[in-house]
């Protein structure tokens, strides 16, 4: 656990330095103060918690403080770390029920999905899953080509059309490939779009509509990739997505350059999606299944927690 959370508050550095690390300066005072609430309040913000979960947290903690006559700052940084966890949950274990198992991962351009999907790969090859990459992205040559020299990397196959084909089917000739060669894993690539974009986003649903028809049931999970660094901004992304295809999952990608953590508390607590992953660093082995606790003690890190005194 030491070694988990080492790594997890390195990849948190700008989120905690940036703008959660600050609360340890803000409740420098021995006693609360009205100075203190709006202080922390304008720190969450910062940290692209969004208003609305801002706003709930700071009516959380001062309830809190009420109800239990807190008037030191220890006590509110035990209640700080408490109220945070508690709008987090850590999503339960990808359950590989039947194979091929089918991810469709989507998101808009630039998120960061195609290096995702090769960091996601490697943890199933770890995990002794027979993988194989479908390039669905025809729009875009550079997005084939990226995935199959990843696929080259990794050793797996790699599906893919000529560039301008039909998405769906190249994704339909996947899906047979895959029962064919008896493949435990596979990750179908969607080009990225504009969540904006009214005829992209029935382009998805149509994917979506011929993977079931290679694969009934499938696909099996549909996988958002969001980058962190967009903070709040995600959240509509993420809204579209879901209303189009059904998102069952988030991965943060890029967290460690972003100093917007807080917007996984808003992911979480307005969409009801689970985040699954986090990328807290560019090698291939640096994408993390999401752990709340790791999650909050690395942006609170600065912050000590009370002595029980």
């Amino acid at each position: 656990m030491p070694d988990l959370f080492s790594k997890w508050k390195k990849g948190l550095a700008r989120t905690r330095n940036a703008t959660f690390g600050r609360i340890a300066s803000a409740l420098g005072a021995t006693e609360l103060s009205a100075d203190t609430w709006e202080e922390m309040e304008a720190i969450l913000l910062q940290a692209d918690l969004g208003v609305g979960e801002t706003s709930g947290l700071i009516e959380t903690l001062k309830n809190s403080a009420n109800e239990k006559g807190l008037t030191h700052i220890k006590d509110l940084q035990d209640e700080l770390r408490l109220q945070l966890l508690n709008r987090l949950d850590s999503p339960d274990p990808i359950d590989i029920n039947q194979t091929p198992y089918v991810i469709m991962i989507v998101g808009v351009n630039g998120s960061g999905k195609t290096t995702t999907i090769a960091k996601l790969a490697h943890r199933m090859v770890a995990e002794h899953q027979k993988t194989m990459l479908v390039a669905a992205d025809t729009f875009r040559a550079a997005a084939v080509d990226q995935l199959q020299v990843w696929g080259e990397k990794l050793n797996l196959p790699v599906i893919a059309g000529q560039q301008d084909a039909d998405p769906g089917s190249v994704a339909y000739d996947g899906i047979q490939s895959a029962l064919a060669r008896k493949m435990d894993v596979v990750f179908v690539d969607t080009a990225g779009r504009l969540h904006t974009r009214f005829n992209l986003m029935e382009e998805l649903k149509k994917v979506q509509r011929v993977i079931s028809k290679a694969l009934p049931g499938a696909p099996h999970a549909t996988w958002l990739i969001l980058d962190a660094a967009t903070g709040q901004n995600a959240i509509a992304q993420a809204k579209a997505f879901k209303e189009s295809v059904d998102v069952t999952g988030i991965i943060l990608a890029k967290l460690d350059t972003s100093a917007k953590g807080g917007m996984a508390f808003t992911i979480q607590r307005q969409l009801g999606i689970p985040i699954l992953y986090v990328g807290l660093g560019e090698t291939i082995d640096s994408l993390e299944p999401f752990n709340r606790e790791a999650f909050v003690e690395g942006i609170l890190e600065s912050l000590p927690a009370s002595s029980g005194e």
